[in-house]
């Protein structure tokens, strides 16, 4: 007999940092590890605290992909987080795409797909004029260029650029 598993994207709340910071620094590891370069310095339990006030702070808002089975346990699996922006150039309020993964082992099953289209529904309600994404460096997160390019994302040039305060 197989399991009955059913994936439900919810809204996260305060006291599920834990988790999210967990696949934050999950997130983090799969980008350093894939173009060999430490760019992240994550420690997960600064990073559980900055998410629980992030969102107490309504700062930060982030949807879950939870995995429920058929005892009602539930597991994590993914998350997008988004926070509001504001620029002359986008006529207005936009929303921004800080951080979006699934867990490897759940990967071209929709998720990311249903993560994004809740952003998205998100956006709308706020009044956003746009949503962006910045994806990791390239040539070795191709994939994700193209995932993006698949829900209607377009390449709008330019290079992400920072310096460290």
């Amino acid at each position: 007999m197989t399991e009955t598993v059913t994936i439900q994207i919810r809204k996260a709340l305060p006291d599920e940092a834990n988790p999210i910071a967990s696949m934050v620094k999950a997130l983090t590891d799969e980008i350093t590890e894939a173009i060999g370069e430490q760019q992240f310095h994550i420690d997960r339990s600064e990073t559980a605290a900055r998410c629980r006030r992030f969102l107490e702070q309504e700062i930060y808002t982030i949807y879950q992909a939870v995995q429920i089975d058929s005892t009602d346990q539930e597991a994590p699996i993914g998350f997008i987080t988004l926070c509001e922006s504001h620029a002359l150039y986008t006529e207005g309020a936009f929303g921004i795409i800080q951080e979006l993964y699934v867990n490897p082992a759940h990967r071209a099953k929709g998720i990311g797909k249903a993560l994004l289209a809740a952003a998205v529904h998100h956006g709308k309600k706020k009044g956003w004029t746009r949503l962006e994404v910045c994806t990791p460096p390239l040539p070795a997160f191709e994939g994700s260029v193209r995932f993006y390019e698949r829900q209607q994302f377009e390449i709008t040039g330019g290079r992400k650029m920072k310096v460290r305060l």
